[in-house]
């Protein structure tokens, strides 16, 4: 499902640390030490494996940020929502 640039901005607003940057979302997660974080990307990459969409990502000692952009230039989607969800789930587990 697409969304509306409004229906976009308001589903993001619900994710907690996620942020719009033109068309791609995202967020910066934050880690007590270098191996949590590490922890987390494996984790991401099993999520955004069974999801067929991969994030960008960007590791930088303790910090880990994750970018969601719109596959083929369709536009951020349900899908991309969904899985920011699961990426949140999976930081708090890993924190």
């Amino acid at each position: 499902m697409q969304f509306t640039e409004e229906e976009l901005r308001e589903q993001v607003g619900k994710l907690e640390g996620w942020k719009l940057e033109q068309d791609t979302m995202v967020r910066k997660y934050m880690f007590n030490g270098y191996m949590k974080g590490i922890a987390f990307v494996d984790e991401v990459a099993a999520i955004s494996e069974a999801f067929e969409h991969h994030p960008h990502i960007t590791i930088d000692y303790k910090t880990v940020i994750l970018r969601l952009s719109a596959i083929g230039g369709d536009g951020l989607t349900a899908l991309d929502i969904r899985q920011a969800h699961e990426f949140n789930e999976a930081f708090e587990k890993n924190r």
